[in-house]
């Protein structure tokens, strides 16, 4: 059910990538499939590693070659279970850093503890913060994120970040599916920028805003929609999908105010809690997510499409190692 967009930017191809001995790619127990296609996209294979858990359930990391003087890329999304994802991503950098690699770069297509990215209130932990601090004191040179919850984490790190995109991607589907009579909208005030930007790349599509007022934690109030909405073809934008009350509302007003079909589009699809149940409703036409986050096979619904971000991430692990140009490929 994974479909792979192709890259509507122009791509330095790589060549002869497995000749390369300086380039290294390793991956986590998080999304070993999205890693696989990643290593494909390069024409290298990931490099061999033993992992395992003794009984008291600490990790074990072994990388099983030599990556002296190496440039190597770990792929792990810190997704569900986020902390034993996160230490272990920890764990293959620090073996990595006492292995003498060149340099480091931590893949990270889905960052967790992103939504604690300031205080709210009082005697709150700023977790998206403190994440960043663990992965570069574990020794990371460098991290290549997507889709981060904000654009502000991006400051957490004191080491280089190249923050990239699964829009391209999803865009790149919308724009073949030939949707007409198209408003895009946002589920919120907080992602007008991304619904902005989103809308833009569809032609100049309309764009439609859902007032909320959130009581607690993933708890929507749906309040208002601010834009025409009436007889088109709404989509859905967020970067992520968590439980799906704030779409599952959204939708449900936006039917109300007399939109046509609705698409949800997001790029990380973290599913917790009964969100399969609410997009398996017959409110959505469909539901466009990527692979940063492995789905099981149960998390599926008739309506679900899962697209590739790996030919993107490979193109941007080729181009950092090139010292090429990463922004251009969101032109």
């Amino acid at each position: 059910m994974s479909h792979s967009a192709t890259l509507t930017v122009s791509s330095i191809l790589p060549q002869q990538v497995s000749d390369n001995n300086r380039l290294r790619l390793f991956s986590g127990s998080a999304n070993i499939g999205l890693a696989t296609e990643v290593a494909r996209y390069l024409g290298m294979d990931l490099g061999p590693m033993i992992r395992k858990r003794f009984a008291d359930g600490e990790l074990y990391i072994q990388i099983q070659e030599s990556i002296r003087g190496c440039d190597v890329y770990l792929i792990q999304p810190c997704c569900h279970p986020v902390n034993d994802n996160l230490m272990e991503l920890l764990i293959m950098i620090d073996a990595c850093r006492r292995a003498s690699a060149r340099q480091i770069t931590a893949v990270i297509p889905y960052y967790s503890y992103a939504r604690a990215d300031r205080k709210t209130a009082g005697r709150e932990s700023i977790s998206a913060k403190l994440v960043a601090n663990l992965v570069t004191t574990a020794g990371a040179h460098r991290v290549l994120a997507m889709d981060l919850h904000s654009a502000q984490i991006q400051g957490y790190f004191d080491i280089p970040l190249d923050h990239v995109y699964g829009s391209p991607v999803i865009l790149d589907y919308l724009n073949h599916k030939n949707i007409e009579d198209l408003v895009v909208v946002s589920p919120d005030v907080g992602g007008v920028a991304r619904a902005r930007a989103f809308a833009k790349k569809l032609n100049d599509a309309p764009l439609a805003i859902i007032d909320k007022r959130r009581q607690a934690h993933n708890v929507a109030e749906v309040m208002n929609v601010i834009g025409d909405v009436k007889g088109k073809n709404a989509v859905l934008v967020d970067d992520m999908i968590d439980t799906a009350g704030t779409l599952l509302e959204g939708a449900r007003l936006l039917k109300k105010e007399g939109a046509n079909k609705i698409y949800a589009c997001a790029t990380h699809p973290v599913f917790s809690g009964p969100a399969i149940s609410r997009l398996s409703s017959d409110v959505f036409e469909e539901v466009i997510v990527t692979n940063t986050i492995p789905l099981p096979v149960d998390s599926y619904f008739p309506q679900l499409k899962v697209l590739s971000v790996a030919n993107l991430l490979g193109e941007t692990i080729w181009r950092i190692h090139e010292d090429s140009s990463v922004s251009i490929m969101f032109r």
